[in-house]
């Protein structure tokens, strides 16, 4: 079986477990995670990025704040107060962005992770640079593409090589936006209750699937089973 999740923002592994669990997620089942494990709530999500490392069935998709971290690498050298007074004007920039996107229990849980394990923090920066922007996979006689946000200024003529890392990193649908029609595009970055009015629940469209189901904001994430397209959750 394959499953999709997203936007899980530092929920707390031992809940998470328990959503596998429910599913019954096995060693022979794949988990994709589409992105923003990181920031806002709990450890900032180390320690899922730590366990999900050393597991050979999930799969990373990037997504934006995993790129926000990535774009502030440069203070993972030292990961002080002190080395903030040392920024240029860009890298200000850049890690303004990443503090306002709720970057702070992230930054809390790298600095005890450099300072406990060096070599860990370099894994797991090397982990996320190695991340894929999205991923294309079949499950239950259906084809499946799973990335971060959906799809920017999306076209059939357009390859998916040909989309920035911001199309597909930074996008917030409509419910009426399409996409392709011979395969079922899954995402999460926008909370479906934020857009779609389904607070705590998947939204589905005839082209496209959001699994962000609100931990971002205190609430809990969800598993989509590919398969049988079956929602996990953890109420």
């Amino acid at each position: 079986m394959i499953y999709a999740t997203s936007d899980i923002h530092g929920y707390p592994l031992h809940d998470f477990f328990c959503l596998l669990e429910k599913a019954r997620f096995g060693i022979d089942d794949t988990l994709y995670i589409l992105g923003d494990v990181i920031d806002r709530n709990g450890d900032g999500g180390v320690a899922m990025l730590l366990w999900m490392m050393n597991q050979p069935n999930v799969e990373f998709i990037l997504g934006n704040h995993e790129a926000m971290l990535l774009s502030c690498s440069f203070l993972f050298d030292e990961v002080t107060d002190e080395s903030i007074d040392h920024l240029n004007f860009q890298q200000m920039q850049l890690l303004l962005q990443w503090m306002q996107n709720g970057s702070q229990p992230t930054m809390a849980a790298l600095r005890k992770l450099k300072q406990n394990s060096p070599e860990a923090m370099a894994d797991l920066l090397d982990y996320l640079r190695d991340a894929p922007l999205y991923a294309a996979v079949s499950a239950g006689g259906r084809d499946f593409l799973l990335v971060h946000s959906g799809l920017q200024n999306f076209s059939t003529e357009k390859k998916l090589s040909d989309y920035t890392p911001d199309e597909l990193l930074w996008n917030r649908p409509s419910p009426d936006d399409h996409y392709f029609t011979d395969v079922i595009t899954v995402f999460g970055h926008t909370p479906t209750g934020y857009m779609f009015g389904e607070k705590g629940k998947m939204f589905r469209s005839d082209t496209w699937i959001d699994i962000d189901t609100g931990a971002s904001g205190g609430g809990s994430p969800m598993l989509l089973r590919l398969d049988d397209l079956k929602a996990f959750y953890c109420e």
